[in-house]
């Protein structure tokens, strides 16, 4: 919010406070570090197998039973086209939240590792590179700047798009019954 300051008979804008930094979930992936913003996390919870189900793509793993309610777990490596990750003692499922056209989406997404919570501020956060990135430009919100090493921050809107992960489900539904 700017102020209108007095300077001698004359308003002048005061300079807006510098953004607050945010905060972010940091994690490994094919031994990269991504981040997700804190806001979308619900929790993190340690994999303990996941229930399959036919005719999902390959990214949805499965699903589990998180206090009643089926939530879908999407393998992350599989969703940046790269094999699906291999389950160690460090793998975790991130739960995220996400709104879709007015809908509030719970997703699982599978990690390798989590690392931490930084914060990051806004001034250390440059736009996606235009090529170069290993993954999807549009899965990219941004490159955090930390300890002189860029963080990819991701687009948990375009990476867990329903949409998407929909007409992938449909797709498969295709190939099985032959169209």
């Amino acid at each position: 919010m700017n102020a209108l300051l007095k300077t001698r008979g004359n308003p002048v804008q005061a300079a807006p406070a510098a953004a607050e930094p945010a905060q972010y979930l940091t994690f490994m992936l094919s031994g990269e570090v991504y981040a997700i913003g804190i806001l979308g996390i619900k929790e993190i919870i340690e994999f303990g197998g996941v229930t399959t189900v036919p005719r999902t793509p390959d990214v949805i793993r499965g699903v589990i039973n998180l206090r009643g309610a089926v939530v879908p777990v999407m393998d992350l490596a599989a969703r940046f086209g790269r094999p699906g990750s291999e389950i160690t003692k460090r793998t975790c499922v991130v739960i995220v939240e996400t709104a879709h056209e007015g809908e509030q989406q719970v997703v699982g997404v599978m990690v390798d590792a989590v690392n931490a919570v930084l914060e990051i501020a806004a001034a250390d956060i440059e736009p996606a590179p235009a090529f170069g990135a290993r993954v999807r430009p549009d899965f990219i919100a941004g490159m955090g700047k930390v300890n002189g090493k860029f963080v990819i921050l991701l687009s948990t809107e375009h990476v867990l798009s329903s949409v998407e992960i929909g007409a992938m489900v449909k797709g498969a539904e295709a190939v099985v019954h032959g169209e």
